[in-house]
């Protein structure tokens, strides 16, 4: 059996990689973006989560023990562990590439520099160019949907909308090889959000993709616990505690993996690749307390990440839209273009702004810290490029004098990672130049807005710990000259600084607390990072939406958030609906008139109508779009009389299991173009009634769409019929008829009395509505996909 489910996993994977949109089509996920009535049928698809429980699928049922079930449990314990091993080795295998290609390019730099500054700089520009112009290319020609983070496409995934070509085998590829590129190629960029992407892709081939969520975020910043809160607070709208465990065994297998990865590559067998490699910033020995009035610049420094993150969200929501409106409305060839010129002119400002700055003398060296400068050849730290290969290269080549050193360069020309770590870093006072920080603040800030939404792989965490951490520094800076107290260590406000602009710019707290002790090492920070978040949210929220909220809704990805509007409070289901007319199909259908509807609209969801002896209409169930292609491309169905096979569906063997039904994750799957039928085939017929949902779920049309809007997001639904309000009551469920297990000793008494009266009305049409994701998400938007 297990070996069944491996088959029907590479078979998923052959599908959807000849599914993937081209580069041709690849503008069709641009303009899916435009608004909601644009993208009826087109980039943006609601999930079924909601389980058909038609004739196949009871059969099934019926036929599976208890031994399935413990089978059941068992795969997915071991798909959570595969997952883990994979998302960990894949973070591996980025984390060397970006450390070793950065390391041979500072180490072709510094040689050349040593006989020429013009060279070295044309050298440095080039290596970049190369690696930015490898990440670009494989995005544009092969993976269009690996572009940017992917954090909100996957969020929009969890919360049940689905992107054509998010999580597909091919878009996995271009993530890791177009992060290596981009991030190699010192964009100003990261490649945390495109691991959680990463991440994703690998557990979509195993069905689980909220573990694969948690699993990227623990490898990026070898934080399992910031990660599986990190799915928990930002990408999962549904969370149960079964599927908490898991998520929580997948981080743990990250960190295993990740720490093995490590010991592994101390021996020297990764070239380049160093304590750098992995994000973690100790600063263990870092300012040992607080006193009572530094909380005030902590506070600041709050106030100072919302309004830095706001205005951030905001520029970049601006730019991202000229650019998909305008800019990349001209092709790939343009979108080449941008990123190469992105990648120029972030080499010449990281290569020309130290030459800019002055030599500044060591300080006095300090024993006791341990700290030297300038430090040996092949040494970490500070005062020196932190890659042991490039020896002293902020020192020789920046500086003439033995007891010189560079503080810009030693932020700017440097790889992020290690250029953190100098700002995190503890008894390191007077290192950096108030200067130098504004310099370093302002243009990393300016180049990290328009690189954000290049089509690269990029993410923005990394960037913004380097931008909160430079005013953090700022701020320390000016608190230790004011209070004058020798305990007082900017690192420690660096550190507070990179959780405000996180906070501010992405609008997560609990996660991000976690994430930024965990990659810190220091549980003594912890309430003053709870501080600036809280603070930097607040504020932030003053001015606009989070980034991940913004970009969602820049994609037209209709994100149902947990609450509804308050408009809703005054509306009806009946007034959601609109005026649209509802299609519906009968129970006995010609093939011609089922290709002809597929063929005039893109709806996903019809009523089924069945009349009864009297010749009264009546909705027996919702068949789906998809289910209607996969009977038309099988044939086996097909049927020479229209009358009813059966009168309950039943009674006929299975000529289909509940996996042939099953859409491939993140694709088109069948398209009506894609099924050839003859003119045979056409004046033929199909009994709807085994393949239907017979219990859709239903509204009376005189609820209050706030109700409607809390169960349709809280069941995960597609589709909701709206009915008029029902004539007689069968029954009442409590909660007591729910405790199978304990009918046949039920002692209790029962926890609500409803009385109802029965009311005999004259029976109406039923009247079905969908009532789908989006149009909930704009009230009353018509014509959307649902």
């Amino acid at each position: 059996m297990l070996a069944n489910h491996f088959q029907n996993g590479i078979e998923t994977a052959r599908l959807v990689w000849s599914r993937i949109p081209n580069s041709e089509e690849s503008q069709l996920l641009d303009d899916a973006v435009a608004s909601l009535k644009k993208s009826d049928g087109g980039g943006v698809e609601s999930l079924d989560y909601e389980v058909v429980e038609n004739f196949a699928y009871r059969e099934e049922q019926a036929q599976r023990g208890k031994l399935y079930v413990s089978y059941l449990l068992v795969v997915k314990w071991f798909f959570a562990l595969l997952i883990g091993i994979c998302t960990g080795l894949a973070a591996v295998f980025i984390n060397i590439a970006v450390e070793n290609f950065a390391g041979w390019k500072f180490s072709v730099t510094f040689d050349i520099i040593q006989k020429s500054y013009v060279a070295g700089f044309v050298v440095y520009v080039l290596i970049n160019l190369v690696l930015v112009y490898s990440s670009v290319y494989i995005i544009t020609q092969f993976a269009p949907a690996a572009a940017g983070s992917g954090i909100p496409e996957i969020k929009g995934y969890l919360n049940g909308v689905d992107i054509h070509g998010i999580l597909l085998f091919r878009t996995l590829i271009g993530k890791i090889f177009g992060s290596i590129g981009s991030v190699g190629g010192g964009l100003a960029l990261g490649k945390e959000g495109p691991l959680v992407h990463t991440g994703a892709c690998i557990a979509s081939l195993l069905g689980q993709v909220t573990c694969g969520c948690a699993a990227g975020v623990a490898a990026a910043f070898r934080a399992p616990v910031g990660g599986v809160l990190f799915a928990l607070e930002e990408v999962t709208s549904w969370w149960r505690s079964q599927l908490m465990w898991r998520v929580f065994f997948t981080s743990a297998v990250v960190a295993v993996v990740v720490r093995a990865a490590m010991g592994w590559c101390k021996s020297g067998k990764c070239g380049h690749f160093g304590s750098g490699g992995f994000i973690i910033w100790d600063i263990s020995d870092g300012q040992e307390d607080y006193s009572f009035a530094e909380l005030l610049p902590m506070a600041i420094i709050g106030v100072i990440g919302g309004l830095l993150g706001a205005l951030f969200n905001q520029l970049t929501l601006y730019i991202t839209t000229w650019r998909r409106n305008y800019l990349h409305k001209k092709g790939n060839r343009v979108k080449i273009i941008e990123a190469c010129l992105l990648s120029f002119l972030t080499s010449a400002i990281s290569f020309g702004l130290p030459l800019l700055r002055k030599c500044t003398p060591c300080p006095d060296s300090d024993l006791a810290s341990g700290i030297e400068c300038p430090r040996p050849p092949g040494m970490y730290g500070n005062y020196v490029n932190i890659d042991a290969i490039v020896i002293l290269s902020i020192f020789q080549f920046f500086c003439s004098k033995d007891k010189e050193y560079n503080d810009l360069a030693t932020i700017f020309f440097n790889t992020q990672d290690d250029a953190i770590r100098n700002l995190f870093s503890a008894k390191t006072i007077n290192e950096y130049s108030s200067q130098s920080l504004l310099t370093f603040l302002v243009m990393f800030y300016a180049l990290a807005v328009i690189t954000f939404g290049t089509a690269v792989p990029a993410g923005q965490f990394v960037p913004g710990i380097m931008i909160g951490s430079t005013y953090g520094r700022l701020v320390g800076m000016f608190v230790v000259k004011y209070y004058r107290k020798l305990n007082i260590e900017e690192g420690t406000y660096a550190l507070l600084g990179a959780a405000s602009f996180l906070g501010g710019s992405m609008r997560m707290t609990v996660s991000l607390c976690v994430i930024m002790v965990e990659i810190s090492n220091n549980l003594k920070f912890l309430p003053l990072i709870m501080l600036v978040l809280l603070i930097s949210k607040a504020v932030g929220d003053a001015f606009n939406e989070g980034i991940y909220e913004e970009q969602a809704q820049l994609r037209g990805i209709p994100l149902l958030e947990s609450k509804p509007k308050y408009e809703m409070r005054n509306m009806t289901a009946k007034e959601a609906c609109g005026s649209g007319r509802v299609i519906s199909f009968p129970r006995v259908v010609k093939v011609s008139d089922v290709v002809s509807i597929l063929r005039s609209n893109k709806h996903n969801g019809f009523p089924v109508i069945d009349h009864t002896r009297s010749g009264e209409p009546l909705v027996i169930g919702l068949v789906l779009r998809s289910h209607l292609l996969v009977i038309l491309q099988s044939k086996v169905d097909f049927q020479h009389t229209p009358l009813p096979s059966d009168p309950r569906g039943a009674g006929r063997s299975i000529r289909h299991d509940s996996g042939e039904f099953a859409k491939p994750v993140s694709s088109k799957g069948i398209c009506i173009d894609d099924i050839h039928l003859s003119s045979d085939d056409l004046e033929m017929y199909i009994d709807l009634a085994p393949f239907l949902n017979p219990s859709p779920y239903i509204v009376p049309e005189d609820m209050s769409l706030t109700k409607v809007y809390n169960l349709f997001r809280q069941l995960g639904l597609r589709h909701l019929f709206v009915v008029p309000r029902p004539s007689r009551v069968l029954g009442l469920i409590t909660r007591k008829d729910l405790l199978i297990e304990d009918k046949e000793n039920v002692n209790t008494l029962e926890l609500q009395s409803t009385s109802v009266r029965i009311r005999h009305q004259n029976k109406r049409l039923t009247r079905n509505i969908d009532v789908e994701r989006p149009l909930l998400n704009g009230l009353l938007q018509n014509q959307t996909p649902d």
